[in-house]
């Protein structure tokens, strides 16, 4: 086993054989390695040779003793050099030394910034070169110099030679690392041209789709899919194609599994990048959670009122039985009927006070409002009857935003159900207007009945207030005021100056685009309660369980943004921070005033937080 202090001080050993001169500066012109060849050659002094000598330091020294012959202003000479270093790029010269001897100087840049340069004392092929010349009088001068330059470009051309290989190599690690990576994702992913043609892939699509082939380069999304999913994807590689990002979900007909794709055109406009996800078993517990905690709330809200209630109902249905048994005179059957009608009514007040006890409409996912507002429509028109007419506008972004589809359709339905009761048997018009009003989603839906009452304006929002008595409950627009609340937003009643009513209501406009998001969290439990967040808010995750390995993955293209737990087990998470890479979001549970947390490099996260509050703070940095 050889240790780090023994490997260094054997590669320099290696490098003090070589018969040249050899010295390698980092990226911030300090000396990285020289061997003593290198000292040799130029009579540099101890300091001069030390790791971390700064190179304008040496070129100084050398400027001064005269190794570049005279100069009219050192300074300046020196200026010249140190700015050329800045700016490396190959090269290969041979210069004349003042004590008469000749070098050769062969640079390359070096992959992790930096550069090598490789110094070659020439002296006695340039005398070999100047006795040929000198005893071969009979050979013409033309061939002698075209052996020259032939000679120089050889070795200038060994150089350049040296210099592509050393690229070559680097680029094939890179290539070799990167589809390591890709092939360790439990994800598929791709790159479609323009013709619906894969062009890369991380041979993982029979992991997502059962039944399909690894080597899919080359064949068309079509073939590689088969018949039964092209047609679910092809409307979404089309839109992708144009411009828009697309995540969207589908159920493999084959195997049953719901998967979730991800597509992010590429910049150059040439195709589209594809993550595929299998997403089965998330969406299995989470439907199986919600179901679980609506059963629980409703059960929890209503179990103090249940008891009473029941007796109530009991009460009436007793008296019912009663009476159905007994002898009824003329018009008896129908306080019976009446009787029946209001144990029904009851029932549903019951399931209305639970609503609006706890009503839900904090559970937030990606939603297209646009479609979401035409399936409403559509599931409205038959119950509107046809002499109400419904019609619908909308200004809203292509992108998908934040909030509770399921409370906002019942929301809707009731403002329309509303519109509806107030305009009559003589029926009318119900508009639904949607549009972006940054930071709103602002909804508004008018009716051309009567509008509202000065009461219904005032105290149209409170529990049980009604305009219908014996018919409604007076729970609806409360129901719908208090779920605005809950989201963030507003509810406000209008009369129309022309007439009829104006109902308005805003909620909070959080935007999703969906990113590729390098998750950086050592606690697994965490790191995986995270990686559910974001996916449910509809990005696509990397997972890293350290700051070793998300250094690995920090440079994968398409990467959008990193969050990162501020302390890791290995290390710091703001370390991840880079001028080139992707934005930095940490994450951390201590103080505001800790002087870790104040020393980030980027936007703080407080834990604990909500979907939410995440949601919000990754759209912030994706917007910016």
């Amino acid at each position: 086993m050889i240790t780090g202090n023994s490997r260094a001080e054997l590669m320099q050993s290696g490098l003090n054989l070589i018969g040249q001169a050899l010295s390698i500066f980092d990226a911030d012109l300090r000396l990285a390695v020289a061997n003593r060849q290198y000292q040799a050659m130029f009579a540099l002094p101890d300091k001069l040779t030390q790791p971390g000598t700064f190179f304008e330091d040496t070129i100084r020294h050398m400027v001064l003793r005269g190794e570049y012959g005279p100069q009219d202003d050192p300074d300046e000479a020196v200026r010249i050099r140190v700015e050329q270093a800045r700016t490396f790029e190959p090269h290969y010269l041979e210069r004349l030394r003042p004590d008469g001897s000749w070098i050769s100087v062969e640079g390359a840049p070096l992959s992790q910034g930096g550069w090598v340069a490789v110094y070659t004392d020439i002296t006695e092929v340039k005398r070999q070169e100047a006795l040929l010349r000198a005893r071969s009088e009979e050979l013409s001068g033309q061939v002698l110099e075209n052996a020259e330059r032939l000679s120089a470009a050889n070795r200038e051309l060994a150089s350049t030679i040296t210099a592509l290989q050393e690229a070559k190599r680097v680029v094939t690690e890179t290539q070799a690392r990167t589809r390591q990576v890709t092939e360790m994702i439990p994800a598929h992913i791709a790159h479609m041209d323009r013709d619906y043609r894969y062009v890369f892939s991380n041979r993982q699509l029979p992991r997502i789709f059962p039944g399909t082939r690894p080597d899919i380069v080359g064949q068309k999304v079509e073939d590689a899919l088969g018949p039964a999913t092209w047609p679910l994807v092809r409307p979404h590689l089309e839109r992708a194609l144009a411009g828009r990002h697309q995540v969207f979900e589908i159920t493999h007909a084959e195997s049953g599994r719901r998967i979730r794709i991800a597509l992010t055109p590429d910049r150059g406009g040439n195709g589209v990048y594809v993550l595929s996800t299998d997403v089965t078993a998330e969406v299995e517990v989470r439907e199986a959670l919600t179901h679980a905690s609506r059963r629980e709330l409703a059960a929890k809200i209503t179990s103090g009122l249940a008891h009473d209630f029941g007796n109530l109902l009991t009460v009436i249905l007793g008296l019912q039985d009663r009476l159905a048994r007994g002898d009824l005179p003329g018009g008896a059957q129908a306080d019976v009927q009446a009787t029946l009608a209001a144990t029904r009514r009851g029932v549903q007040l019951l399931e209305r006070i639970g609503q609006i006890a706890a009503p839900p409409g904090t559970q937030r996912e990606p939603v297209d409002i646009a479609a979401l507002l035409r399936d409403l429509c559509e599931l409205a028109r038959p119950t509107l009857g046809d002499a109400v007419t419904l019609s619908l506008t909308t200004d809203l972004p292509a992108d998908k935003l934040m909030l509770d589809p399921g409370h906002l359709q019942d929301s809707l339905l009731n403002l329309i159900l509303n519109g509806r009761d107030a305009m009559g048997p003589g029926g009318g018009t119900i508009t639904i207007t949607a549009r972006a009003a940054t930071p709103w989603l602002e909804i508004e839906i008018t009716d051309t009945g009567p509008g509202f009452s000065p009461e219904a304006l005032s105290r149209g929002t409170e529990p049980f207030f009604t305009t219908k008595p014996g018919q409604g409950s007076g729970l609806g627009l409360a129901m719908v005021f208090d779920q605005a609340k809950l989201a963030g937003g507003t509810l406000h009643l209008f009369n129309r100056p022309e007439g009829g009513a104006r109902v308005r209501l805003r909620l909070p406009l959080h935007v999703v685009r969906p990113a590729m998001i390098l998750l950086v969290e050592d606690d697994d439990s965490l790191r995986e309660m995270l990686r559910r967040m974001l996916t449910d808010l509809g990005h696509s995750v990397i997972e890293a369980g350290s700051l070793q390995e998300a250094r690995r993955l920090a440079d994968l293209p398409g990467l959008t943004l990193i969050l990162s737990d501020l302390q890791l087990g290995d290390g710091l998470g703001s370390d991840l921070a880079a001028p080139s890479g992707p934005p930095l979001v940490l994450m951390t549970a201590l103080p505001a005033d800790d002087k870790l947390r104040r020393a980030a490099p980027g936007p703080v996260l407080s834990k604990p937080f909500d979907a939410a509050s995440l949601s919000e703070a990754l759209s912030q940095v994706i917007h910016d």
